[in-house]
């Protein structure tokens, strides 16, 4: 027996900052959330799974129209007879979701009061879930979880920050220890958008959203195929679900000419296109080093991304440039360590853990002051390892004025 346990949709969800571009492929974008949720449903059926859990944000916040909810029914009459299991997350908890379109007769959907139980009697499992009941939920809800049923396989459905949000809100903070002790073989959690696998047997596990909406969520994505064999989980693989891959492309400029750099540049498109599997990818190109090309790059953003477009039609694949970042720095022409007092007292700054923790609550509040849409998308630092990669940036535009100021 198999199930399928994903999280994280996000249907119709806008890619932050991408609809307005011309020189990127629109319908694609519009529908990549649809298409992936197509995917998944492909694979029940495929699979032959016996159910369907989503672990909390089928929806992305209230519906524009009714056309989002009835695609969802019209993929669950594709899934049908088979059960979808449907717990709501922050996004789309029921002060969110305000709209009246009855759910089709086979999604089966956990309270927002209390912890419920779907006992599967013919499978030998049983579920256990408690809905968000609004959009914020700071309490451990995990402590309230039904105690596991004896003779059944016992699955706990969870939307949680876990310890760790990451760059994500913290909401039904959880420790994974205690969820070990509860008593279930499998936690079917949601809400982090990277898969993590917090603990095998009993199996923990993040599985991560199905399709990447900015590059901060690169890489595959997907879905959690687990398998059951004689009231046991023996297998939990991920799948790949995502119809457009996100990528970021990191390229040494390290004294390259034209010619080197340009090479580079086709060398990281191909391995984007190769590990992409045939996907159209939407690629972020990142130069960095120390290059006498520093000042013509600043400028030159249009042609580094003719340069990848151009490498992944010769590579047989399909790419469109989301941004281009000039990392890199200008040769320095004083002697090695001249500035290094100057560079020590730039990065003090953040020797003080009270200011860090100042300067984080600052970018929070910046951040929060962004529409929800493009929130996610921004290059804010949300923890002390994004502050510190902010201020080696920051140190090297601060270096490269200075040389600037020398050459003149």
């Amino acid at each position: 027996m198999k199930f399928l346990h994903a999280a994280d949709i996000h249907l119709d969800s806008p890619l932050a900052g991408l609809h307005a571009r011309q020189d990127l492929p629109g319908a694609l974008l519009r529908v990549s959330t649809r298409r992936a949720f197509i995917a998944l449903i492909d694979l029940a059926i495929a699979e032959d799974v016996a159910f369907v859990v989503i672990a909390g944000d089928l929806y992305d916040g209230d519906w524009k129209d009714f056309s989002t909810g009835l695609f969802f029914a019209e993929q669950m009459k594709r899934l049908a007879p088979r059960p979808c299991f449907l717990l709501r997350g922050n996004h789309d908890a029921k002060s969110i979701i305000t709209k009246d379109l009855r759910l089709p007769a086979n999604v089966r959907e956990f309270s927002t009061r209390t912890c419920q139980t779907h006992d599967l009697d013919e499978l030998g499992i049983a579920l256990h879930g408690h809905s968000f009941p609004n959009r914020a939920v700071p309490e451990d809800i995990s402590a309230g979880y039904c105690e596991p049923l004896r003779g059944r396989l016992n699955i706990g459905v969870l939307h949680t920050s876990a310890q760790d949000a990451g760059e994500h809100e913290t909401y039904a903070p959880c420790d994974p220890g205690q969820l070990r002790l509860k008593g279930y073989e499998y936690w079917a959690l949601g809400h982090i958008h990277a898969r993590r696998v917090l603990h095998e047997r009993p199996w923990i596990v993040f599985p991560g959203n199905i399709q990447g909406r900015h590059i901060r969520e690169a890489g595959a994505k997907g879905c959690s195929l687990v398998t059951v064999e004689e009231g046991r989980v023996v297998a939990v693989e991920h799948r790949d679900l995502d119809t457009l891959r996100w990528a970021s492309l990191e390229v040494d400029a390290e004294g390259a000419d034209v010619a080197t750099l340009t090479a580079r540049i086709g060398e990281a498109v191909q391995r984007a296109i190769a590990e992409a599997a045939g996907l159209p990818v939407l690629a972020r190109l990142v130069l960095r080093g120390e290059t006498e090309l520093h000042a013509a790059l600043a400028s030159d953003g249009e042609r580094l991304a003719a340069e990848c477009r151009s490498a992944a039609i010769a590579a047989g694949g399909q790419m469109w440039v989301e941004a281009v970042r000039v990392r890199t720095t200008a040769p320095r022409n004083r002697p090695d360590g001249l500035l290094d007092p100057l560079r020590a007292a730039f990065a003090a700054g953040l020797s003080d853990p009270a200011r860090v923790q100042q300067l984080l609550a600052e970018m929070a509040a910046l951040r929060a002051k962004v529409p929800a849409p493009g929130r996610e998308a921004l290059d804010v630092p949300a923890d002390e390892a994004g502050l510190a990669s902010l201020v080696e940036e920051a140190w090297q535009v601060a270096e490269a004025a200075i040389a600037a100021e020398e050459r003149g």
